[in-house]
C-alpha cells in the first residue's frame, strides 16, 4: 500500500535508524617510535641525569621566590610548582596525571605541556628517576617527557601564557603601569573519574550492584570536587591580587558571580598594577593565560544627505507564536518605522555598565548599528517602500555597545553573552535564535579557544540555542600589525590573495565551534566615476572579510552572505573606501533616524549585515519546524548552502581558497526550508545521543527507477553532522577541547549492511582500506583524499557533497555517525546531534522526491514492525 500523501508537499523526509553498536578496535596501526623517547630509553642515566638536574633547579629556584613573597609580606598561595614539560607528542597526557600527580594546566603545540606539582620538593619524580636509570618495571613513562625546561626567567613559560603584545612588553613593564588584562586559571585537578567497572559474570547481583553503587559515589565526589576547587581558586587568587589593590572588572547581575567558569578554567577581567601582573604571572602556579581585553570592531560608517521616506505602508504585527531572535548589539531605534511592530519592548534591556538597564536605544551616529542589523533580520534584502508589509518573527533588543560601538573595559564579553542569554533563554518560550555583530579589531588567536568563544561554545550546547555569528572586518585602512586592505595592496599583495594573510584570519569569537559563522560575499563588479570594485564578479569574497581556516583548521566561515565590497580607484597604491556613488555594491539597509538620517540606506558594507541574513532563514526553520532543535536548524542552513557557479568547475588546488573564504557557500531559504520535485532532504526528527565508543546507522533506499541504466543524470548528494559536546578551553586540539567527538562516514557501493557496519564500528578508519566504491566526497574524512589538505570532520558541522550519476547510485546510501572520547572520561559524557542529507537533481531531468519519499517511509515501516516483534519477543522471554 503506497504512504499517504504529505501533509505539507515536499515536507522533510526522516532518516530512518537501522542499525547501532559499539565501537570495537580494529588492528593498531603500526606508528613509528619517536627516536627521541627511543634513545632515552637506551641512555636511561644520560636522560635520568638531564631531568634530575632541571627537577633540581626548578625547585630550588621556586622556593627561593616563594620565600621572597613571604619575606615582604605578600600572602602565601596554594602549594604548587609550575613545570613546562615537553614530551612525546604521542603520549598520553593523562600519565602525566597518573604516575606522577601532576595537574595538567594546558597543553601547547610541538609537545609542550604545563603541569602543577603540589609536591614542592618534586620527590615523587626524582623517585620515578631513579627507578627509570634502574630499569625498575612501570618508570618507563619518564622516556616519554623529553625535557623538563629549566627556565631561570620563566620566558619560555610565559611565551606560552601571555599573548605576543604582552609578551614584547614584559621586560619593560613598570610597576605603577596600570594594565587590564583577562586571566584564565585552570582548575582540573590531579584527578580523574575512575573507568566503570565492568560485570564479572562470577559475581552475585547484589556484589555487581554494590560496585555499581560504589563508582556512582566516586563519580560524584570527583565532581562534587571540581566545583569546590573552583571556588577555592577564586578566592585564592583574589586573595593573592588583595594587596595590589587590583578590581576584578565584571557587569554580573550576580555579585557572587565574578567570572566565566568552564568544566576546566575560568577567567577573570582585571585591572592591576604591572607590580601585580608580574607577580601573579609569575608565582600563581594555575594561571594558563593573559590576554590583552579585544577591541570591539567600529563599523564603517558614512553620512549621507537626509531623504524623506514616502510610503503607503500598513505593518502587520507577526502572530503570537511566531519565532523571536535576540539582537545582541548597540541597541535598537525601537520607534522606528519599520522596526516598531516587531519589537518586544517590554523584554529589550541594557547591559551595559553604569547605564540604566531601561537605555536600550542605539545612538551609533550617523544611522545606528543595531538598528540596521534588526532591520536586515526582518527584511534582508527586500525593504518594501509601500504596501501592506506582513512581518513573521519578533525582534529583541539586548544593549551591550555603547554610543560609540565599543563595549567598555569594565565588561569580560565571555560573561557579557552569558548574562544575555541566560536573561532572554528563559520561562515557558525562551529564545533560541541570537544575532551577534560583533567581533574584535584583529585576527583571532590560534593557540587556544578564547573564552569568549568557549562560552558561546558552552551555551550553545547546554541551552540548544543558535548563534548566528559574524566573521569581523578587515578595516579599509589600518597601519601594521593589523593592516588594512589599502596596506595590504600597497605592499604588493593582491585581491584575493590578502584574505590567505594570517593578518586576515577570523576575528573572535567567530572561530567558536558551535557558533554559525558568516562571512560576507559582494554583489557583482560595480565601476562607477573612476571607483571599481575589488571583486570582479557576483558571489566573489567581499574585500574586506576575513577568511578561515578557523582554529585548528576547522572550516569557518561556514557560510557567507551579501554584504557589500570596497572600491578602489586608479592612483598608485589605490585608495580604499566605500563612496556613495558605489551605492549599487552596498546592502539596502534600515538605518536610525536619531540623527536625521533617512530611514532606509544603502551607504554602509560589513559582515554585521551577512549575520543576520541567516538568522532571518533561521528564524524561517522555526516557523515551519518549531519543535526542532537548533542543532537542526544549523545543519539544514549549512546543508542549503552552494558555492557560486564561478567556483566549482576550478582546480582542486583554488577550491581550497574557496572553501577559506566562503566556507560551504551561499546559503538558500527555499532549500533549506522545503524540498521540490527534483529534491528531497532527509532529516533526524529529533536530536540524537551518541557517547564515546557509540554508533548510530541511518539508511535511505533509492528505488530502482532512479538507478536505471540508461539515466545518466546528475544526481548532488549532501550530508551535513551538526552536532554539540561540552567543551575544555585548556587543550589545544578539537578532539582534546570537546568531551566527546563524532564524525560520520557513509557506506560504498556493493557494500552489503552488515559489512559496513562492522567498518563504522571499528575505532580507527583504515587508510590503506579498499575505496573502489566510495562516492566521489568533495572533502572525504582523511588528508590524502578530497580538497588536499582539509578533512570535513575537524569541526562540529561536518558537511560533504558528491555528484554521482544517477545509473551508478547504489541501492542506499547509508550514514554512520560515531562517537569518540575526548577529554571526558565519564562514560555517561554524550554529544548531541543532528544530520541531514539531500538528494537533488542537478539538470531537473526526472522527479526524484516522490519515489524516495515512498521508498523512506516504506523502510521506515518495516523497522518499526520489526521493533515491536523484538520487544514482543523480550516480554515474551
Amino acid at each position: 500500500m503506497p504512504p499517504p500523501p504529505s501533509e505539507k508537499p515536499f515536507d522533510h523526509l526522516p532518516l530512518v535508524l537501522t542499525g547501532s553498536g559499539n565501537s570495537r578496535p580494529r588492528k593498531r596501526a603500526v606508528i613509528d617510535p619517536n627516536p627521541i623517547t627511543e634513545g632515552n630509553k637506551a641512555n636511561r642515566s644520560r636522560h635520568a641525569s638531564s631531568l634530575r638536574t632541571s627537577t633540581l633547579a626548578v625547585v630550588e629556584r621556586w622556593s627561593k621566590s616563594q620565600a621572597e613573597r613571604l619575606a615582604a609580606g605578600l600572602p602565601s598561595l596554594e602549594p604548587g610548582i609550575p613545570l613546562l614539560l615537553r614530551i612525546d607528542t604521542a603520549a598520553d597526557l593523562d600519565v602525566l596525571r597518573r604516575q606522577f600527580s601532576f595537574e595538567i594546566v594546558s597543553e601547547h603545540d610541538d609537545g609542550f605541556v604545563i603541569v602543577v606539582s603540589k609536591d614542592l620538593d618534586l620527590r615523587l619524580i626524582q623517585q620515578k628517576l631513579d627507578d627509570f636509570e634502574h630499569e625498575v618495571f612501570g618508570s618507563g613513562s619518564i622516556a616519554q617527557i623529553h625535557e623538563l625546561v629549566n627556565d631561570e626567567s620563566q620566558e619560555e613559560r610565559l611565551r606560552r601564557i601571555l599573548t605576543d603584545q604582552l609578551l614584547s612588553e614584559w621586560p619593560t613593564i613598570a610597576d605603577d603601569a596600570e594594565y587590564v588584562v583577562d586571566v584564565s586559571i585552570a582548575c582540573t585537578g590531579d584527578w580523574q573519574i575512575r573507568n566503570r567497572p565492568k560485570r564479572d559474570p562470577r559475581w552475585k547481583p547484589e556484589t555487581w550492584a554494590r560496585k555499581e553503587n560504589e563508582w556512582s559515589n566516586d563519580r560524584l565526589v570527583a565532581y562534587e570536587r571540581w566545583d569546590e576547587l573552583k571556588d577555592t581558586r577564586l578566592d585564592d587568587v583574589e586573595t593573592m591580587l588583595a594587596p595590589y589593590n587590583v578590581q576584578v572588572l565584571s557587569n554580573w547581575d550576580n555579585s557572587d558571580s565574578k567570572s566565566v567558569q568552564l568544566p576546566d578554567s575560568f577567567t577573570l577581567r582585571i585591572r592591576t598594577s604591572g607590580k601585580g601582573l608580574r607577580d601573579f604571572v609569575l608565582n600563581y602556579a594555575y594561571v594558563w593565560e593573559v590576554t590583552e581585553p579585544d577591541e570591539i570592531e567600529t563599523p564603517q560608517q558614512v553620512a549621507r544627505d537626509l531623504a524623506d521616506l514616502s510610503a503607503g505602508l500598513t505593518f502587520k504585527v507577526p502572530p503570537t507564536d511566531a519565532p523571536v531572535v535576540c539582537v545582541i548589539d548597540s541597541g535598537i531605534q525601537e520607534s522606528h518605522l519599520y522596526l516598531e511592530p516587531a519589537i518586544r519592548d517590554a523584554e529589550s534591556k541594557c547591559f551595559l555598565d553604569g547605564a540604566s538597564p531601561a537605555d536600550v536605544t542605539d545612538y551609533v551616529k550617523p544611522s545606528g548599528h543595531g538598528t540596521r542589523v534588526a532591520g536586515v533580520v526582518l527584511y534582508g534584502e527586500d525593504v518594501p517602500k509601500s504596501g501592506v508589509v506582513e512581518l513573521d518573527c519578533w525582534i529583541q533588543n539586548a544593549r551591550v555597545l555603547d554610543a560609540h560601538c565599543k563595549m567598555p573595559l569594565t565588561m569580560l564579553p565571555a560573561a557579557v553573552i552569558r548574562d544575555v542569554i541566560s536573561h532572554f533563554n528563559c520561562g515557558k518560550t525562551p529564545t533560541r535564535i541570537f544575532n551577534h555583530s560583533i567581533n574584535s579589531t584583529v585576527a583571532s588567536r590560534t593557540r587556544h579557544m578564547s573564552s569568549w568563544a568557549a562560552e558561546i561554545d558552552q551555551l550553545c550546547h547546554d541551552r540548544d540555542i543558535l548563534v548566528l555569528q559574524s566573521v569581523g572586518n578587515i578595516r579599509h585602512s589600518n597601519p601594521a600589525p593589523n593592516p588594512g586592505v589599502a596596506e595590504q595592496l600597497a605592499a604588493g599583495k593582491s585581491y584575493p590573495d590578502y584574505l590567505s594573510e594570517p593578518a586576515s584570519r577570523i576575528a573572535n569569537p567567530s572561530q567558536s565551534l558551535q557558533a554559525l559563522t558568516v562571512g560576507s560575499v559582494a554583489y557583482d563588479t560595480v565601476s562607477v566615476g573612476g571607483w571599481q570594485s575589488l571583486a570582479q564578479q557576483d558571489g566573489e569574497p567581499s574585500a574586506f572579510s576575513r577568511s578561515g581556516h578557523g582554529i585548528w583548521d576547522t572550516i569557518k566561515p561556514e557560510v557567507v552572505e551579501y554584504g557589500g565590497d570596497y572600491m578602489i580607484d586608479g592612483s598608485t597604491p589605490p585608495s580604499v573606501t566605500y563612496p556613495a556613488a558605489c551605492a549599487s555594491a552596498y546592502p539596502i539597509l534600515i538605518g536610525s533616524t536619531l540623527h536625521g538620517e533617512p530611514a532606509v540606506t544603502q551607504d554602509d558594507v560589513g559582515t554585521s549585515y551577512s549575520a543576520p541574513k541567516v538568522a532571518r532563514i533561521a528564524a524561517r526553520l522555526a516557523t515551519v519546524m518549531p519543535t526542532n532543535s537548533c542543532l537542526l536548524y544549523r545543519a539544514l542552513i549549512i546543508q542549503s548552502a552552494r558555492w557560486p557557479a564561478w567556483a566549482e568547475p576550478l582546480p582542486m588546488n583554488e577550491q581550497i581558497n574557496v572553501l577559506r573564504r566562503l566556507g560551504y557557500g551561499i546559503p538558500d531559504m527555499s532549500r533549506a526550508t522545503e524540498n521540490t520535485q527534483y529534491r528531497a532532504t532527509f532529516t533526524t526528527s529529533n536530536d540524537q545521543v551518541l557517547g564515546t565508543k557509540q554508533c548510530h546507522v541511518f539508511q535511505i533506499p533509492i528505488p530502482s527507477e532512479l538507478r536505471t541504466p540508461g539515466g545518466e543524470y546528475d544526481i548532488r548528494i549532501d550530508v551535513t553532522l551538526s552536532y554539540s559536546a561540552t567543551p575544555r578551553r585548556t587543550r589545544r586540539t578539537a578532539r582534546g577541547y570537546l568531551a566527546v567527538w563524532l564524525d560520520w562516514i557513509a557506506s560504498q557501493r556493493g557494500e552489503s549492511a552488515g559489512a559496513f557496519l562492522n567498518r563504522a564500528v571499528a575505532t580507527e578508519d583504515d587508510p590503506d582500506g579498499d575505496r573502489n566504491g566510495e562516492l566521489p566526497w568533495t572533502l572525504h574524512p582523511m588528508t590524502q583524499h578530497g580538497l588536499s589538505g582539509v578533512r570535513r570532520n575537524r569541526g562540529t558541522v561536518q558537511k560533504d557533497w558528491a555528484i554521482v550519476k544517477s545509473n551508478a547510485l547504489p541501492d542506499d546510501l547509508s550514514i554512520a555517525v560515531r562517537g569518540h572520547q575526548g577529554w571526558s572520561h565519564d562514560p555517561d559524557e554524550t554529544a548531541t546531534y543532528a544530520i541531514a542529507v539531500t538528494f537533488e537533481i542537478v539538470g531537473q531531468e526526472i522527479p526524484i522526491y516522490e519515489a524516495l519519499r515512498t521508498a523512506v517511509l516504506d523502510l521506515k515501516s518495516i523497522v518499526e514492525v520489526e521493533s515491536e516483534a523484538e520487544l514482543e519477543l523480550d516480554v515474551d522471554s
